[in-house]
C-alpha cells in the first residue's frame, strides 16, 4: 500500500522534478560510493582545497533551481537502501549544481554531539544558499573547504 502511495505521489510530479529525483538518486549512489574510497584519492574530485567559492546575489529564479536541487537530494535519501547522510547529500548536491556549471563550497567540520562525543558534518554552499547540512552546521568548526566552480568574475547564468 505504501508503494503505490509513493508512486502516485511522484508521478504527480512535474516532468523536470521526477528527472532531477532520478539525478539525485544516482549522484546520491556515486556519494556513497566515493565515501567507501580512501579520502585521499576522493579529495581531488570535490574542487580545490581550502578555496571557497563567492557568496554572490542570485535571482529568484536561479534560488529556485537550488531549492529544488535541495529537495531533490533530501527526498530521494530518505529511500535509498543505503546510508545517505550530510556527506553523501552534499556530494550528491555538489555534482548536480557541477553538471549545471554552478559553482558551490563543501564544508567538513568536526566537533561534538548532543552526548559529548567527537562527531562529523558536511554541509554543501551554493552562494549564499545552503543546500545540504544546514541543521546544526554552526556547531562544527570547519576543517576542510573544497571549493567547486568558477571565479565571481566570471559567473556564468545557471541552467536548469
Amino acid at each position: 500500500m505504501r508503494f503505490y502511495k509513493k508512486v502516485r505521489r511522484f508521478m504527480s510530479y512535474p516532468s523536470d522534478m521526477k528527472r532531477m529525483f532520478v539525478e539525485a538518486y544516482f549522484y546520491l549512489a556515486w556519494g556513497r560510493v566515493l565515501k567507501l574510497l580512501p579520502f585521499t584519492k576522493v579529495a581531488p574530485s570535490l574542487g580545490e582545497h581550502m578555496k571557497e567559492t563567492p557568496y554572490t546575489g542570485y535571482t529568484e529564479q536561479d534560488l529556485l533551481l537550488l531549492r529544488k536541487i535541495s529537495k531533490a537530494v533530501h527526498t530521494m535519501s530518505r529511500v535509498t537502501w543505503w546510508e545517505s547522510q550530510c556527506l553523501v547529500k552534499a556530494v550528491a548536491a555538489m555534482k548536480m549544481l557541477e553538471r549545471r556549471g554552478i559553482p558551490s563550497t563543501l564544508y567538513l567540520g568536526s566537533g561534538r554531539d548532543d552526548k559529548g562525543q567527537m562527531a562529523a558534518h558536511a554541509w554543501l554552499r551554493s552562494g549564499s544558499y545552503i543546500l545540504t547540512g544546514k541543521e546544526g552546521h554552526e556547531r562544527y568548526a570547519v576543517v576542510g573547504i573544497f571549493g567547486n566552480g568558477i571565479q565571481a568574475e566570471a559567473l556564468a547564468p545557471m541552467k536548469q
